[in-house]
């Protein structure tokens, strides 16, 4: 970690105190090497993978310089997925909590329109939200972006490969050329390039070597015959190391659904995410796998991108990903937070110049291992001890978390200490509860009252 502190940048009092309150004190590399340039009024193009504090980096570049006095939208943050936004925009509130009045808005596609528009209307100072989603409110005029200052691409590199160049390039116009753009990308490819010598104004560069060292992620490499002998490896290695919680990483949404039916077919807990899925869907698959109620998440890389995930146990890669950067991201999302991580990798003969290519990528020999014994097939399989409950209201139905909290350890109710991680979406709210309580906190919520009134609620 840098030893450099928050303090020694030129920032609001009002900042720094809130940086310090939140337990923030020294920089990151990458906040390091951006946030002077960021704070000069720089363009800047920083690479840095998940979870290098690239967010903080921006988000304090456009706190800032932000006027609150002035109320229109100063600041315009693009993201690839709903899932990113949305813990941008958690990071912008949790930054700008000593600054009164500020108004953050999201707007995403895979929810209604007419909210969005309604909100619109009330004003914002910073935006956050998909290339797709921006644009159509350019289109039907309900957002004006000709006051923006600060126009920030998260992820710029996965927006491209999600297809919304289009989409990028219809949304940059609408902004003052008399702006500061940041380019946050976890790897820097050709199109970024380009894109940057179009849209920037003699950025700095600021590359920040992977935040993982090899201390923190520890690398087995296993071959396999065969697919048969794949799906055999993947249930011994679940079997011998029963992680809490497991990314299975798989290259088409096809082998993704397969992998995770036949591994429910053994007894595991795993659930599917991949682009097929409906948005509700999807909110549910990752909300059962964020708190614990469901151990083993079956992904491709596009849907896995924007996970916030916070401890993740293992990645395990059911083959070598065919981009070896997406590779080193892939297991960059265990072992974080100084805790260990655990990072498998099968493959079979066909993908041994992907090895080849891995092991040049990062300067360094892997070691192929033996796969745990048959013995392991014997051991039982990991059960989550969470069940998650989903309840048919949320922030449009005005409901808090402590509501729900309130409603589950009222008279007669569950302890406190039984109920996890609770999320509140726009017309649904999950609370996972631990699996011995589960039908007591269902009975509470569904004969229960959350602000006067009832609300249907099923276990998932």
């Amino acid at each position: 970690m840098s030893s450099l502190d928050f303090s020694t940048l030129k920032l609001k009092p009002a900042l720094l105190q809130n940086l310090d309150s939140i337990g923030y004190t020294s920089m990151t590399p990458i906040q390091e090497q951006s946030l002077p340039h960021i704070l000069a009024g720089k363009d800047v193009i920083a690479q840095g993978k998940t979870g290098s504090g690239k967010t903080a980096a921006f988000v304090l570049g456009m706190l800032e310089k932000l006027n609150v006095k002035r109320f229109r939208i100063q600041a315009l943050v693009l993201c690839p997925t709903r899932e990113l936004a949305d813990q941008v925009a958690k990071e912008v509130r949790t930054l700008a909590r000593t600054i009164h009045n500020i108004k953050v808005l999201t707007l995403c596609g895979g929810t209604p329109l007419g909210p969005q528009i309604g909100s619109l209307e009330h004003g914002a100072h910073i935006i956050v939200g998909t290339p797709g989603r921006i644009e159509d409110h350019i289109n039907r005029k309900t957002l004006n972006l000709e006051y923006v200052e600060t126009l920030v691409l998260d992820e710029a590199d996965r927006m491209l490969e999600m297809g919304f160049q289009d989409a990028l390039d219809a949304v940059i116009d609408q902004i003052p050329l008399d702006r500061q753009t940041l380019l946050f990308s976890a790897t820097f490819p050709k199109k970024i390039e380009s894109i940057a010598k179009r849209i920037m104004t003699e950025p700095e560069m600021v590359q920040v070597t992977s935040t993982h060292d090899d201390s923190s992620i520890q690398q087995h490499l296993f071959k396999v015959k065969d697919d048969a002998e794949r799906m055999l490896a993947l249930r011994l290695l679940l079997l011998k190391n029963r992680p809490e919680s497991t990314v299975v990483f798989c290259n088409t949404r096809i082998e993704t659904q397969e992998v995770a039916n036949e591994l429910c077919n053994y007894g595991f807990s795993a659930v599917a995410l991949h682009g097929d899925l409906e948005q509700r869907d999807r909110d549910q698959t990752l909300v059962r796998f964020a708190n614990k109620s469901v151990s083993i998440l079956v992904a491709t890389d596009v849907a896995s991108r924007g996970l916030d995930i916070e401890a993740l146990d293992a990645v395990i890669n059911y083959q070598i990903a065919r981009d070896i950067e997406v590779y080193v991201h892939r297991i960059g999302r265990t072992g974080r937070a100084g805790r260990k991580g655990l990072a498998c990798t099968l493959f079979s003969d066909k993908e041994t110049h992907r090895v080849a290519r891995l092991e040049d990528y990062i300067g360094q020999r892997i070691t192929v291992e033996s796969l745990p014994s048959d013995s392991a097939l014997d051991k039982p399989v990991f059960k989550p001890e969470m069940s998650t409950i989903q309840i048919d209201g949320g922030k449009k139905q005005k409901i808090r978390a402590g509501d729900i909290l309130g409603a589950l350890t009222g008279e007669n109710g569950i302890d406190g200490k039984q109920v996890g991680k609770i999320q509140i979406m726009d017309n649904k709210s999950y609370v996972a509860v631990t699996q011995g309580v589960a039908k007591a906190a269902l009975k509470k919520i569904s004969e229960g009252k959350m602000k006067g009134r009832s609300y249907r609620a099923r276990r998932l």
